[in-house]
């Protein structure tokens, strides 16, 4: 529930503006002159101040008002004040709204208009909040993650922070990674963190994705062949474990592998040495192996498709990246980033972007932000520029994840307190906000 403070000399106003916003269920706070309005202000905070511009009898100048309004701007500088009066000149209100005022309201006033500009500023103040709120969170990112490559990554989410901390720790390392996650979740961007911040990271990383290759080449492909080891090889090419040799190697969708070439991987994890395809030669590379898949390789054990001693080796630990609807705060910091600066989204195109289940995760946001930059015709980005599948059933809405009535129990727990709830429900509080908004939860 925001508070208000009403500043005026009058008896009469203070009482008719206090029952007109009591009714709107604001918290209201009176002063009728400078030094009490300042006393109250060190002694609680508030959303927002009505202030008047004259506060002794005869006086109509409204310098007090213009001195209390700048005491004011000093003092608490993201406070919100609309100023009221019926005797100051026009252009020391034009001086004061270009100062920072919010608006002015002319005595006697509009009810309705009154209460829309009050709304409006608290709104207005609200998103200025959530705007620094994020900005205080990206600067702790930044602290904390200083002196840390972290190869170009967008994020806002709790979940990424949290997955890039656990990178950063496993970097250092030799061990073997094994990272899961949908595709187009940014797999191969945690592969990179790894090697980037590693002792490795001046040698190669090289990536290779099993899922493009012909199984008849894969084995070539990652331990080289001499010539006439296969039809048209007509000299022998190394492959990428001697490419990768002293650096990292990135195999994404590992779980294509072949069993042939599962047995060959598995010995050079072991022992660190191969044949090419059609040498009897030895060879022996130190690499690290970083792997990837969307699959379940447990279930392709239990099938016979994978071995399990393998899985172990190249599972020392595992990284999961969330799915992008399970990291809604990251979607529209992604899409600005995608967007390079060059349109702005609506905030229909906004709300869009944040309920649309994305099935092919960051992947399909950059193919989206890429179509609207070449469709749209305006500065503005809108939701028909986007071209979205609009069912927002439940089950397909990305901000399902926490039910109406959890966000109803925490606010009620916490007095309405947003950050309090925010924090008991292990989100952030523009997050929770977000969630507030799509169910239709009036903000306390």
């Amino acid at each position: 529930m925001a508070k208000i403070l009403v500043i005026d000399d009058n008896d009469a106003v203070l009482t008719a503006l206090l029952t007109l916003f009591r009714l709107e269920g604001y918290q209201v706070l009176t002063a009728t002159d400078p030094a009490q309005a300042l006393a109250l202000l060190q002694a609680e905070p508030v959303d927002l101040i009505l202030q008047d511009m004259n506060f002794a009898k005869g006086e109509m100048t409204g310098s007090q008002g213009k001195n209390l309004f700048y005491q004011l701007r000093t003092l608490y500088p993201q406070l919100p004040v609309v100023l009221m009066t019926a005797w100051t000149a026009l252009d020391m209100v034009v001086e004061l709204v270009k100062a920072g005022a919010c608006d002015y309201i002319a005595k006697p006033w509009d009810d309705q208009r009154l209460l829309m500009t009050v709304q409006n500023a608290l709104k207005l103040k609200q998103l200025q909040d959530q705007q620094r709120d994020a900005e205080r969170k990206q600067q702790e990112r930044q602290q904390a993650f200083a002196g840390k490559d972290l190869c170009g990554l967008v994020f806002a989410s709790t979940a990424m922070e949290r997955l890039l901390q656990m990178t950063l720790q496993l970097a250092p390392s030799q061990a073997a990674v094994l990272i899961t996650g949908e595709n187009g979740s940014g797999k191969e961007g945690i592969a990179q963190i790894l090697h980037a911040n590693s002792a490795r990271a001046a040698k190669p990383l090289v990536k290779v994705n099993m899922g493009a290759l012909p199984a008849d080449l894969m084995e070539a492909e990652l331990f080289g062949a001499e010539a006439g080891a296969y039809t048209g090889l007509t000299k022998a090419r190394i492959g990428r474990f001697e490419a990768a040799d002293g650096g990292t190697l990135f195999l994404d969708e590992i779980g294509n592998l072949s069993l042939s070439g599962q047995m060959k991987l598995l010995r050079v994890l072991q022992t660190g040495e191969f044949e090419r395809l059609g040498s009897s030669v030895t060879r022996r590379v130190d690499v690290r192996l970083l792997s990837a898949t969307n699959a379940d390789l447990t279930k392709a054990i239990a099938l016979g498709q994978f071995r399990q001693d393998l899985y172990y080796r190249i599972n020392v630990v595992q990284l999961q990246v969330p799915a992008l609807r399970e990291r809604v705060d990251d979607i529209l910091p992604l899409a600005r980033h995608f967007l390079g600066g060059h349109k702005q989204l609506s905030r229909e195109a906004e709300q869009q972007l944040c309920q649309y289940h994305w099935p092919g995760n960051v992947r399909e946001l950059q193919n989206v932000c890429q179509r609207a930059l070449l469709l749209c015709q305006s500065e503005t980005i809108s939701p028909s520029d986007l071209a979205l599948e609009t069912d927002l059933s439940p089950k397909n809405r990305a901000l399902d994840d926490i039910a109406r009535s959890d966000i109803e129990q925490a606010l009620a727990a916490h007095q309405g307190i947003v950050s309090r709830a925010a924090k008991a429900l292990g989100i952030t509080r523009q997050a929770l906000y977000r969630r507030m908004e799509f169910y239709g939860i009036a903000t306390p």
